[in-house]
């Protein structure tokens, strides 16, 4: 699925401590904790908790986020619906990376077992 220049450029200025409160009040509200949040992070970026906490503090930008990330290499068995897009369409790699992030946060919060979430890793 091709996203537009304006909706790329949009993610790429993003910044990850705009978005993770968001991410935290999603999970929380549907009986999930921080730790299970930072687990899906660390999941798919290779982020250990101090860099997480070091990377709001530093407010980077989705796009620094991802260059600085060791993406999991089951991260193409991320599938499906998220924000109207069919994620393993999307062709731009940092716009595909953020609704592979956006997609693991939707399935903690709707209560998916955590070995499903990690794609049986």
């Amino acid at each position: 699925m091709n996203t537009t220049k304006a909706h790329n450029e949009r993610m790429a200025k993003m910044t990850f401590a705009s978005v993770y409160p968001h991410y935290l009040t999603k999970v929380e509200k549907k009986g999930r904790t921080r730790e299970e949040l930072h687990r899906v992070i660390m999941w798919l970026t290779g982020f250990d908790e101090t860099k997480i906490q070091n990377l709001i503090k530093e407010k980077v930008t989705f796009e620094t986020f991802f260059q600085r990330a060791s993406l999991n290499p089951n991260a193409h068995l991320i599938t499906g619906v998220i924000c109207g897009y069919r994620v393993e369409d999307i062709e731009n790699p940092l716009t595909q990376r953020v609704r592979y992030l956006d997609k693991l946060v939707d399935e903690l919060a709707k209560g998916k077992k955590m070995e499903k979430i990690l794609r049986g890793s």
